[in-house]
């Protein structure tokens, strides 16, 4: 199996999945910055047998202070979860949303840090599901309890690399570490800031929007545009990646994205909404 079809499956690859009768557990986590409650979206319709994330309330730990926005949860919590929604042990994972990847990509990237190895982002998300002339069920799917278990209690330090904030920061400024921030340019260069504390981004970023990654349809680019991105960007295919975003969501889509074409990235998880909450802490404007 090649990178890419470890980290994706195409609506196509899932449909006949599911014609054949494999087992799999669907995962539906609708959520956006404007509609972070998806629930409404799921039972109005989703894919047959799909169970609804939610993921401010199951994907963060919001009790958490000082690891900005969305803080990982714990171990323990995500477990729990994980077993609500019926996932059990060798049986593969299937994740989607219906807005840009994001969600979907924090959810693929929580349970493999956390040691499930067989889970993977529908590309293209619900969109490509129905464009495929994929079904739709409505109301609520209660599954029997799952069996898997999670390996770390600390999700910031399980098996998917992460960066503390002096980590990110030092490895900016000193090139030892392409650091990539995934948020909108408008952002990236201060020129609007709709929730954080100050407008900016770490020093010595550079930025590369997690929407660049995807197509018109919502599909992931095709290896060649991926690597071009980062070539674009000075990145070579043996510099250190790492990346961030405004509360460690949409950062996971480039850490999903490089995944897919072989390489590994390291998410900051409390991104700019941490960074920028520690007024010590220096903020660049404009293009670099």
């Amino acid at each position: 199996m090649n990178p890419r079809s470890k980290i994706l499956i195409t609506a196509a690859e899932l449909a006949e999945l599911l014609r054949a009768g494999d087992p799999v557990t669907l995962l539906d986590v609708r959520w956006s910055l404007e509609a972070p409650d998806g629930r409404q979206a799921y039972l109005d319709g989703h894919l047959p047998g799909a169970v609804y994330v939610s993921l401010e309330d199951e994907l963060s730990d919001h009790a958490a202070s000082g690891l900005g926005r969305h803080p990982l949860p714990t171990g323990r919590s995500l477990e729990a979860a994980v077993r609500r929604w019926g996932v059990r042990r060798n049986r593969p994972v299937v994740v989607y949303d219906d807005w840009n990847r994001a969600a979907s990509a924090r959810l693929w990237w929580l349970l493999t840090t956390s040691g499930l190895s067989h889970v993977r982002i529908l590309d293209g998300g619900l969109s490509a599901w129905t464009r495929a002339g994929g079904e739709l069920e409505t109301g609520d799917v209660c599954p029997e309890p799952g069996n898997a278990t999670l390996l770390p209690e600390d999700l910031y330090d399980g098996l998917q690399p992460t960066l503390t904030a002096d980590e990110a920061g030092d490895g900016a400024r000193t090139g030892s570490l392409a650091l990539l921030d995934a948020r909108a340019p408008e952002r990236f260069r201060a020129e609007v800031e709709p929730i954080d504390a100050a407008a900016g981004h770490i020093p010595g970023a550079k930025n590369l929007p997690f929407t660049a990654l995807l197509a018109a349809d919502g599909t992931f680019l095709p290896d060649d545009a991926i690597t071009g991105l980062l070539l674009e960007r000075g990145i070579g295919a043996d510099d250190p990646v790492g990346a961030y975003c405004g509360s460690g969501i949409s950062a996971t889509v480039i850490v999903a994205a490089l995944a897919a074409v072989g390489r590994s990235a390291a998410m900051f998880p409390g991104s700019w909404s941490q960074w920028s909450a520690d007024p010590s802490r220096p903020v660049a404007r404009g293009e670099e």
